[in-house]
């Protein structure tokens, strides 16, 4: 049976369930190769296949790109997968199926349907490749209140953007590190342009003798956490996956130790080098030149 058209043999395929299930995870903007591969030890002629990707989307199959038997190379019927979606036929020859998809995007998390028969219709290989996509979300960027009068409450505002999947928000009291209240906090997330999130959050607290407070932002896909604080004059460091920010409280102080750490070393260097000096210069003039003196010679004595 010969087919000429990828819809077609997207009628007939229809109702199949998949024999493998796969995963895969991309960056935005990245390539990831999502993998179909026949594991017995074979070789395939191009000319007896139907090999076919596909994705499920509002409820509708599309194809992603397909390779038919008599075709000379592989097709697209998805424009959003024109020029980004790949099949190697020379790969394909020694049993590998794989799609390597370019530049994904938020738009790409789906499941891929990778479909491969023969010109019987004989199921050769059904595998069904789940692609989880992400994105690093920006250093949260928190904005302190400026002076209140006692009386009223404190208003601090967290932002992040760019990121994949949802954001999860937290508001912690860096007293002792625990989270804070989720009423006390009110978070909108919205879709940008490129089809990424943007986060705002805002928490509102009663005012204290002691306000410390910070934001943090949890990819979980990527098991990544952007925490910063509300105090002013912060430096940033880093431990591993978690960003954490750190209140610099005395300046003049650091800057006093520094200098006398300096001043030290210096007196150091110069100390050492004088007694290297002393213990590597001849003690006496230059005598002019002298006749050198025969080496010993080593016999052998019976």
């Amino acid at each position: 049976m010969r087919l000429r058209s990828a819809g077609l043999l997207l009628l007939l395929l229809s109702g199949l369930r998949a024999d493998i299930q796969e995963e895969a995870r991309a960056l935005v903007g990245s390539d990831v190769k999502l993998t179909c591969v026949h594991t017995g030890e074979m070789t395939f002629d191009l000319s007896e296949l139907f090999v076919y990707w596909q994705i499920s989307e509002n409820e509708k199959t599309e194809t992603v790109t397909y390779y038919l038997s008599g075709n000379s190379s592989a097709g697209h019927d998805n424009n959003q997968y024109k020029d980004r979606a790949q099949l190697s036929l020379d790969s394909m020859t020694r049993g590998d199926f794989s799609l390597r998809l370019y530049n994904v995007t938020p738009q790409d998390e789906q499941k891929f349907n990778c479909l491969v028969f023969n010109r019987n219709l004989e199921k050769i290989l059904d595998v069904v490749v789940t692609l989880h996509v992400a994105a690093n979300y920006s250093m949260p960027v928190v904005s302190t209140p400026s002076d209140a009068p006692e009386d009223e409450e404190l208003t601090f505002t967290c932002t992040s953007t760019d990121g994949y999947p949802w954001p999860n928000v937290y508001w912690i009291n860096r007293t002792d590190n625990s989270l804070l209240d989720k009423a006390l906090q009110n978070s909108t997330v919205s879709l940008n342009a490129r089809g990424l999130y943007d986060v705002v959050s805002v928490l509102r607290i009663r005012r204290t003798p002691v306000v410390n407070v910070g934001c943090c932002i949890e990819n979980v896909l990527l098991h990544q956490n952007l925490t910063v604080a509300s105090h002013p004059g912060t430096v940033e460091t880093f431990k591993g996956n978690d960003t954490e920010v750190l209140p610099d409280t005395h300046p003049d102080r650091t800057r006093a130790v520094v200098a006398a750490i300096a001043l030290l070393l210096t007196v150091v260097v110069a100390a050492a080098a004088g007694w290297w000096c002393r213990s590597r210069c001849p003690g006496r003039g230059y005598a002019g030149a002298q006749a050198s003196r025969p080496e010993p010679e080593f016999t052998d004595h019976v």
